[in-house]
């Protein structure tokens, strides 16, 4: 309920919240946590994306582009992932790699449109050479995607926000952008949580109860966003998940 309030109200932080509270006050394996959180988000996601798909929303040239890169990044990922046979290993590596994304997670949040505004203001030459090059970095931007997801089932959120405006500044208004990042994280989570699912990261009655949980938070947490100023949640929110990635590097 927590994290389905604070993303009806901020929009973003989904993962960033819940592998985090799986591990460090619930005590879940690493492993286990991410694999549960993505089919969390999984779940969620094709809700979200259903309703943004009726509006006519995404843009799917960019989905298209996005999953080139993050769907055979993902079975890439998993399949190491399945060849590390020590635990202890394999928890660590994930641990670490949660705390670092975390800080960048937190990093895109604080810095929320600001990219745009530096890629807007190329000039001419480098902006016609830029977008030359959107197709090749926007499948690469998926392939970066699909690895951190795999792994920690974070970065389709704030991350991936964050690299579609910096790809496409003009091409992007607020509602695609969130339409576009959605829709594609719906197969990237799938293919992500079935490569989990096959290594036994999957705790079933962990995901029902946290499904219970956050369907009625994420209403409510819609019902007031528009009551209360995302301009001061969503940097409360970056502090949280910079603090709790400190927290998951020194562990």
């Amino acid at each position: 309920m927590l994290v389905g309030l604070l993303v009806g109200m901020t929009g973003v932080g989904g993962g960033a919240l819940m592998a985090p509270i799986l591990i460090l006050m619930l005590n879940v394996a690493p492993t286990t946590a991410v694999g549960t959180d993505l089919w969390f988000a999984a779940i969620t996601k094709m809700v979200g994306g259903a309703i943004h798909h009726s509006l006519g929303e995404p843009d799917w040239t960019v989905v298209k582009r996005l999953a080139l890169g993050s769907i055979p990044a993902s079975i890439l990922t998993s399949l190491v992932l399945a060849q590390i046979d020590t635990g202890q290993i394999k928890h660590g590596l994930i641990i670490a790699a949660l705390g670092v994304i975390l800080l960048a997670t937190a990093a895109a949040m604080l810095g929320w449109g600001r990219v745009q505004n530096v890629v807007l203001g190329l000039d001419e030459p480098v902006a016609a050479a830029y977008r030359r090059r959107q197709p090749a970095l926007t499948i690469f931007a998926g392939g970066l995607l699909g690895v951190m997801v795999t792994l920690t089932s974070i970065g389709a959120g704030a991350l991936g926000a964050v690299m579609l405006m910096a790809l496409y500044p003009m091409r992007m208004s607020a509602r695609r952008l969130v339409g576009t990042d959605i829709v594609h994280a719906v197969p990237l989570t799938i293919v992500a949580g079935l490569g989990h699912l096959v290594m036994g990261n999957v705790d079933f009655g962990l995901l029902g109860s946290l499904l219970v949980g956050s369907i009625p938070g994420i209403i409510l947490g819609s019902v007031l966003a528009t009551r209360l100023p995302t301009g001061i949640l969503r940097p409360i929110l970056a502090v949280v998940l910079a603090a709790t990635g400190i927290k998951m590097i020194m562990s």
